[in-house]
Protein backbone atom coordinates (compact mmCIF):
# COMPACT_ATOMS: atom_id res chain seq x y z
CA UNK A 1 0.00 0.00 0.00
CA UNK A 2 1.26 3.38 -1.53
CA UNK A 3 1.86 5.73 2.02
CA UNK A 4 1.28 9.00 3.17
CA UNK A 5 4.55 10.11 1.69
CA UNK A 6 3.98 8.21 -1.88
CA UNK A 7 1.02 10.28 -2.14
CA UNK A 8 2.70 13.79 -1.24
CA UNK A 9 5.76 12.80 -3.75
CA UNK A 10 3.15 12.16 -6.36
CA UNK A 11 1.71 15.06 -5.97
CA UNK A 12 4.94 17.25 -6.25
CA UNK A 13 5.70 14.67 -9.74
CA UNK A 14 2.73 16.41 -11.26
CA UNK A 15 3.82 20.38 -10.40
CA UNK A 16 5.97 21.40 -13.52
CA UNK A 17 9.30 22.95 -12.91
CA UNK A 18 9.44 21.37 -9.48
CA UNK A 19 12.70 18.95 -9.99
CA UNK A 20 14.46 17.24 -6.73
CA UNK A 21 16.85 19.69 -6.32
CA UNK A 22 13.97 22.20 -5.48
CA UNK A 23 11.53 19.95 -3.81
CA UNK A 24 14.81 18.80 -1.53
CA UNK A 25 14.98 22.51 -0.67
CA UNK A 26 11.84 22.83 0.51
CA UNK A 27 11.40 20.13 2.38
CA UNK A 28 14.43 20.32 4.29
CA UNK A 29 12.59 24.33 4.64
CA UNK A 30 9.74 23.11 6.04
CA UNK A 31 10.79 19.75 7.56
CA UNK A 32 8.97 17.11 6.57
CA UNK A 33 6.87 16.60 2.95
CA UNK A 34 3.55 16.70 4.09
CA UNK A 35 4.69 20.24 5.60
CA UNK A 36 6.02 20.79 2.48
CA UNK A 37 3.33 19.92 0.51
CA UNK A 38 1.56 22.34 2.74
CA UNK A 39 3.46 24.99 2.78
CA UNK A 40 2.64 28.76 2.87
CA UNK A 41 3.98 31.51 0.32
CA UNK A 42 6.76 32.36 2.95
CA UNK A 43 8.40 28.98 3.02
CA UNK A 44 7.91 28.71 -0.55
CA UNK A 45 10.31 32.33 -0.47
CA UNK A 46 12.31 30.70 1.99
CA UNK A 47 13.04 27.28 0.45
CA UNK A 48 14.24 29.87 -2.66
CA UNK A 49 11.81 29.11 -5.12
CA UNK A 50 10.83 31.29 -8.22
CA UNK A 51 7.55 33.00 -8.49
CA UNK A 52 6.18 30.40 -11.70
CA UNK A 53 6.91 27.68 -9.47
CA UNK A 54 5.55 29.02 -6.33
CA UNK A 55 2.40 29.79 -8.42
CA UNK A 56 2.48 26.49 -10.19
CA UNK A 57 2.93 24.40 -6.89
CA UNK A 58 -0.24 26.29 -5.00
CA UNK A 59 -2.31 25.71 -8.11
CA UNK A 60 -1.70 22.27 -8.07
CA UNK A 61 -2.49 21.93 -4.89
CA UNK A 62 -6.16 22.83 -5.36
CA UNK A 63 -6.24 21.24 -8.25
CA UNK A 64 -4.81 17.56 -7.72
CA UNK A 65 -6.61 15.23 -5.58
CA UNK A 66 -3.84 12.76 -4.36
CA UNK A 67 -6.10 9.85 -3.37
CA UNK A 68 -7.43 10.26 -7.52
CA UNK A 69 -3.94 10.54 -8.87
CA UNK A 70 -3.30 7.15 -6.94
CA UNK A 71 -6.26 4.92 -7.59
CA UNK A 72 -5.46 6.09 -11.35
CA UNK A 73 -2.01 4.69 -11.07
CA UNK A 74 -3.33 1.61 -9.79
CA UNK A 75 -6.07 1.54 -12.15
CA UNK A 76 -3.23 1.42 -14.87
CA UNK A 77 -1.29 -1.58 -13.67
CA UNK A 78 1.31 0.56 -11.79
CA UNK A 79 3.72 0.84 -8.83
CA UNK A 80 5.31 4.21 -7.24
CA UNK A 81 8.32 3.88 -5.60
CA UNK A 82 9.64 7.21 -3.86
CA UNK A 83 13.06 7.50 -2.64
CA UNK A 84 12.29 6.44 0.67
CA UNK A 85 11.09 3.21 0.13
CA UNK A 86 13.73 0.67 0.84
CA UNK A 87 11.96 -0.99 -2.62
CA UNK A 88 13.79 1.54 -4.40
CA UNK A 89 16.95 0.97 -6.66
CA UNK A 90 20.02 1.87 -3.94
CA UNK A 91 22.11 2.16 -7.41
CA UNK A 92 19.79 5.10 -8.75
CA UNK A 93 19.54 6.52 -4.94
CA UNK A 94 22.57 7.22 -4.76
CA UNK A 95 23.31 9.71 -8.16
CA UNK A 96 22.91 13.03 -7.27
CA UNK A 97 19.58 14.86 -7.34
CA UNK A 98 17.81 10.96 -7.85
CA UNK A 99 14.29 11.00 -9.22
CA UNK A 100 12.22 11.14 -5.79
CA UNK A 101 9.46 9.09 -7.35
CA UNK A 102 9.93 6.52 -10.56
CA UNK A 103 6.74 4.93 -12.10
CA UNK A 104 7.04 0.84 -12.27
CA UNK A 105 5.26 -1.24 -14.78
CA UNK A 106 6.28 -4.96 -14.37
CA UNK A 107 8.22 -6.37 -11.19
CA UNK A 108 9.12 -3.47 -8.45
CA UNK A 109 12.35 -6.34 -7.45
CA UNK A 110 15.75 -4.09 -7.93
CA UNK A 111 17.84 -5.90 -5.18
CA UNK A 112 19.69 -7.43 -8.36
CA UNK A 113 22.64 -4.91 -8.72
CA UNK A 114 24.28 -6.32 -11.57
CA UNK A 115 22.87 -4.53 -14.25
CA UNK A 116 24.38 -2.91 -16.93
CA UNK A 117 23.07 -0.59 -19.48
CA UNK A 118 23.47 -1.24 -23.03
CA UNK A 119 22.63 1.66 -26.04
CA UNK A 120 23.95 2.65 -28.97
CA UNK A 121 22.95 4.51 -32.27
CA UNK A 122 19.06 3.59 -33.91
CA UNK A 123 20.83 2.47 -36.93
CA UNK A 124 23.55 -0.12 -36.09
CA UNK A 125 25.23 -1.77 -39.03
CA UNK A 126 24.56 -6.01 -39.54
CA UNK A 127 27.40 -5.99 -37.00
CA UNK A 128 26.49 -3.80 -35.01
CA UNK A 129 23.20 -5.58 -34.31
CA UNK A 130 25.12 -9.06 -34.06
CA UNK A 131 27.31 -7.33 -31.16
CA UNK A 132 24.26 -6.26 -29.46
CA UNK A 133 22.89 -9.47 -29.68
CA UNK A 134 25.64 -11.63 -28.78
CA UNK A 135 26.74 -9.46 -25.30
CA UNK A 136 23.13 -8.63 -24.13
CA UNK A 137 22.60 -12.53 -24.35
CA UNK A 138 25.75 -13.27 -22.96
CA UNK A 139 25.32 -10.59 -20.03
CA UNK A 140 21.54 -11.70 -19.00
CA UNK A 141 22.08 -15.69 -19.23
CA UNK A 142 24.97 -14.65 -16.20
CA UNK A 143 22.85 -13.27 -14.02
CA UNK A 144 23.08 -9.87 -15.56
CA UNK A 145 20.01 -7.31 -15.88
CA UNK A 146 20.15 -5.59 -19.48
CA UNK A 147 18.84 -1.95 -19.00
CA UNK A 148 18.51 -0.07 -21.78
CA UNK A 149 16.03 3.24 -23.83
CA UNK A 150 13.54 0.96 -25.86
CA UNK A 151 14.44 3.13 -28.45
CA UNK A 152 15.01 1.39 -32.38
CA UNK A 153 18.26 0.43 -33.22
CA UNK A 154 20.62 -1.02 -30.67
CA UNK A 155 18.04 -0.46 -27.49
CA UNK A 156 15.77 -2.88 -29.04
CA UNK A 157 18.09 -5.69 -29.63
CA UNK A 158 19.53 -5.53 -26.84
CA UNK A 159 16.14 -6.12 -24.82
CA UNK A 160 15.02 -9.26 -27.16
CA UNK A 161 18.40 -10.79 -26.88
CA UNK A 162 17.94 -10.29 -22.71
CA UNK A 163 14.46 -11.71 -23.09
CA UNK A 164 15.43 -14.34 -25.32
CA UNK A 165 18.18 -15.50 -22.55
CA UNK A 166 15.07 -15.73 -20.17
CA UNK A 167 16.71 -13.03 -18.39
CA UNK A 168 15.68 -9.54 -17.28
CA UNK A 169 15.77 -6.37 -18.68
CA UNK A 170 14.61 -2.95 -17.51
CA UNK A 171 13.43 -0.04 -20.21
CA UNK A 172 13.54 3.82 -19.22
CA UNK A 173 11.41 5.71 -21.20
CA UNK A 174 11.23 9.84 -21.99
CA UNK A 175 7.31 8.94 -21.81
CA UNK A 176 4.78 7.58 -19.22
CA UNK A 177 5.37 3.75 -18.57
CA UNK A 178 1.47 3.79 -19.84
CA UNK A 179 2.67 5.16 -23.06
CA UNK A 180 5.62 3.37 -24.38
CA UNK A 181 7.36 4.72 -27.08
CA UNK A 182 8.23 3.97 -29.86
CA UNK A 183 4.68 2.60 -30.98
CA UNK A 184 6.15 0.03 -32.90
CA UNK A 185 8.21 -1.46 -30.15
CA UNK A 186 4.79 -1.68 -27.83
CA UNK A 187 4.47 -5.50 -27.95
CA UNK A 188 8.18 -5.64 -26.75
CA UNK A 189 6.94 -3.32 -24.05
CA UNK A 190 4.45 -5.78 -23.05
CA UNK A 191 7.29 -8.72 -23.22
CA UNK A 192 9.66 -6.25 -21.33
CA UNK A 193 6.55 -5.82 -17.94
CA UNK A 194 6.57 -8.99 -17.87
CA UNK A 195 9.93 -10.30 -17.54
CA UNK A 196 11.26 -7.00 -16.04
CA UNK A 197 9.76 -3.73 -15.76
CA UNK A 198 9.33 -0.23 -17.88
CA UNK A 199 10.26 2.28 -15.46
CA UNK A 200 9.97 6.17 -15.97
CA UNK A 201 10.25 9.70 -13.63
CA UNK A 202 7.35 10.93 -15.70
CA UNK A 203 3.92 11.15 -14.78
CA UNK A 204 1.41 8.90 -16.50
CA UNK A 205 0.08 9.92 -20.25
CA UNK A 206 3.42 12.33 -20.86
CA UNK A 207 3.80 11.76 -24.62
CA UNK A 208 7.57 11.35 -25.70
CA UNK A 209 8.58 14.48 -26.77
CA UNK A 210 12.27 15.31 -27.41
CA UNK A 211 12.90 17.12 -24.16
CA UNK A 212 12.40 14.16 -22.30
CA UNK A 213 15.08 11.87 -23.95
CA UNK A 214 18.24 13.47 -22.53
CA UNK A 215 16.47 13.36 -18.60
CA UNK A 216 15.83 9.39 -20.05
CA UNK A 217 19.48 8.93 -20.22
CA UNK A 218 20.42 9.59 -16.94
CA UNK A 219 18.44 7.31 -15.48
CA UNK A 220 19.50 4.84 -18.06
CA UNK A 221 23.03 4.85 -16.89
CA UNK A 222 22.00 5.81 -12.82
CA UNK A 223 20.55 2.29 -12.79
CA UNK A 224 23.19 0.46 -13.74
CA UNK A 225 26.67 -0.40 -12.84
CA UNK A 226 28.31 0.31 -15.95
CA UNK A 227 27.18 1.98 -19.61
CA UNK A 228 28.03 -0.48 -22.76
CA UNK A 229 28.16 1.67 -25.81
CA UNK A 230 27.83 -0.30 -29.25
CA UNK A 231 28.04 1.98 -32.25
CA UNK A 232 27.40 5.65 -31.77
CA UNK A 233 27.92 8.51 -34.62
CA UNK A 234 29.67 11.80 -33.69
CA UNK A 235 26.06 13.08 -31.94
CA UNK A 236 24.49 10.17 -30.90
CA UNK A 237 22.23 10.41 -27.78
CA UNK A 238 24.07 7.13 -26.51
CA UNK A 239 27.58 9.49 -25.65
CA UNK A 240 24.78 11.54 -23.34
CA UNK A 241 24.28 8.23 -21.23
CA UNK A 242 28.19 8.30 -20.91
CA UNK A 243 28.07 11.72 -19.95
CA UNK A 244 25.92 11.29 -16.99
CA UNK A 245 27.56 7.83 -16.25
CA UNK A 246 30.92 9.73 -16.20
CA UNK A 247 29.04 12.21 -13.74
CA UNK A 248 27.67 9.15 -11.66
CA UNK A 249 31.40 7.77 -10.72
CA UNK A 250 29.95 4.57 -13.51
CA UNK A 251 31.90 2.34 -15.16
CA UNK A 252 31.84 2.74 -18.99
CA UNK A 253 32.83 0.40 -21.95
CA UNK A 254 32.60 0.44 -25.45
CA UNK A 255 32.82 -1.77 -28.58
CA UNK A 256 35.24 -1.33 -31.44
CA UNK A 257 33.94 -0.89 -34.55
CA UNK A 258 35.22 -0.94 -38.32
CA UNK A 259 37.15 2.55 -38.94
CA UNK A 260 35.73 3.56 -41.61
CA UNK A 261 32.20 3.16 -40.07
CA UNK A 262 30.22 6.81 -39.21
CA UNK A 263 28.76 4.58 -36.75
CA UNK A 264 32.02 4.00 -34.90
CA UNK A 265 32.99 7.49 -34.55
CA UNK A 266 31.93 8.10 -31.22
CA UNK A 267 32.42 4.35 -29.58
CA UNK A 268 35.97 4.83 -31.03
CA UNK A 269 36.92 8.34 -29.39
CA UNK A 270 35.42 6.79 -26.25
CA UNK A 271 37.97 4.05 -26.36
CA UNK A 272 40.72 6.55 -27.18
CA UNK A 273 39.43 8.93 -24.10
CA UNK A 274 39.64 6.06 -21.86
CA UNK A 275 36.59 3.92 -21.40
CA UNK A 276 37.08 0.28 -21.73
CA UNK A 277 37.56 -2.19 -24.73
CA UNK A 278 34.63 -4.86 -24.69
CA UNK A 279 34.85 -7.40 -27.15
CA UNK A 280 32.87 -10.23 -25.26
CA UNK A 281 30.29 -10.19 -21.72
CA UNK A 282 33.30 -11.48 -20.13
CA UNK A 283 35.16 -8.37 -20.38
CA UNK A 284 32.41 -6.57 -18.49
CA UNK A 285 32.10 -9.38 -16.21
CA UNK A 286 35.57 -9.56 -15.14
CA UNK A 287 36.24 -5.86 -15.14
CA UNK A 288 33.44 -5.33 -12.56
CA UNK A 289 33.99 -8.12 -10.03
CA UNK A 290 30.83 -10.35 -11.64
CA UNK A 291 32.36 -13.42 -12.84
CA UNK A 292 30.40 -15.26 -10.20
CA UNK A 293 27.32 -13.35 -10.94
CA UNK A 294 25.24 -16.35 -12.35
CA UNK A 295 26.07 -18.25 -8.86
CA UNK A 296 25.47 -15.40 -6.58
CA UNK A 297 22.07 -14.87 -8.58
CA UNK A 298 20.70 -18.63 -8.20
CA UNK A 299 21.86 -18.33 -4.44
CA UNK A 300 20.65 -15.00 -4.17
CA UNK A 301 17.13 -16.16 -4.97
CA UNK A 302 16.64 -17.54 -1.64
CA UNK A 303 16.13 -14.75 0.78
CA UNK A 304 18.02 -15.70 3.76
CA UNK A 305 15.58 -18.29 6.57
CA UNK A 306 18.25 -18.40 8.88
CA UNK A 307 17.41 -15.47 11.80
CA UNK A 308 21.23 -14.68 12.32
CA UNK A 309 21.63 -13.91 8.86
CA UNK A 310 18.39 -12.13 8.45
CA UNK A 311 19.13 -10.00 11.58
CA UNK A 312 22.73 -9.25 10.07
CA UNK A 313 21.51 -8.40 7.15
CA UNK A 314 18.90 -6.26 8.60
CA UNK A 315 21.43 -4.35 10.65
CA UNK A 316 23.75 -3.58 7.57
CA UNK A 317 23.60 -0.56 5.26
CA UNK A 318 24.76 1.23 2.43
CA UNK A 319 27.48 3.08 5.21
CA UNK A 320 31.00 0.40 5.91
CA UNK A 321 30.68 -1.34 9.11
CA UNK A 322 33.61 -3.31 10.32
CA UNK A 323 33.06 -6.74 11.90
CA UNK A 324 33.85 -5.85 15.57
CA UNK A 325 30.96 -3.39 15.41
CA UNK A 326 28.47 -5.72 13.87
CA UNK A 327 30.02 -8.70 16.30
CA UNK A 328 29.40 -5.74 19.26
CA UNK A 329 25.39 -4.96 17.47
CA UNK A 330 24.81 -8.56 17.09
CA UNK A 331 26.54 -9.99 20.55
CA UNK A 332 28.37 -12.43 18.30
CA UNK A 333 32.18 -13.05 17.97
CA UNK A 334 34.49 -11.75 15.10
CA UNK A 335 34.67 -15.57 13.63
CA UNK A 336 30.60 -16.25 13.32
CA UNK A 337 30.11 -12.61 12.18
CA UNK A 338 32.31 -13.11 9.35
CA UNK A 339 31.31 -16.88 9.03
CA UNK A 340 27.69 -15.17 8.59
CA UNK A 341 29.14 -12.37 5.91
CA UNK A 342 30.45 -15.07 4.17
CA UNK A 343 27.22 -16.86 3.33
CA UNK A 344 25.70 -13.90 2.74
CA UNK A 345 28.67 -12.54 0.19
CA UNK A 346 28.10 -15.72 -1.41
CA UNK A 347 24.07 -14.63 -1.76
CA UNK A 348 25.18 -11.13 -3.64
CA UNK A 349 23.59 -9.92 -0.18
CA UNK A 350 26.41 -8.00 1.17
CA UNK A 351 30.11 -6.89 -0.15
CA UNK A 352 32.92 -6.22 0.90
CA UNK A 353 33.97 -2.40 1.12
CA UNK A 354 37.25 -2.36 2.71
CA UNK A 355 39.74 -4.42 4.96
CA UNK A 356 37.23 -5.84 7.55
CA UNK A 357 34.43 -3.61 6.54
CA UNK A 358 30.82 -4.44 4.74
CA UNK A 359 28.06 -3.21 3.16
CA UNK A 360 24.33 -4.67 1.95
CA UNK A 361 24.09 -4.78 -1.56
Amino acid sequence: MPTNNTRYYLGFNLIPGLGPARLARLIEQCGSLEAAWYADELALVMAGLDKRTSAALCAGRQRIDLDHELERVHQAGVSLLSIDDPAYPHLLRNIPAAPPLIYVRGSVEFQNTWTVAVVGTRSPTSYGREVAQRLSYDLAQQGVTVVSGLAIGVDSVAHQAALEAQGRTLAVLGSGVDLPYPERNRDLAARISEHGALISDYPLSTRPVATNFPARNRLISGLSLATLVIEAGERSGALITVDFALEQGRDVFAVPGHIFSRQSIGTHRLIRDGASLATCAADILESLNLTTAAVQQEARSELPSDPTEAKLLDLLSYEPQAIDEIGRAMGMRAGEVAATLAVLELKGLVRQAGPMEYVRR
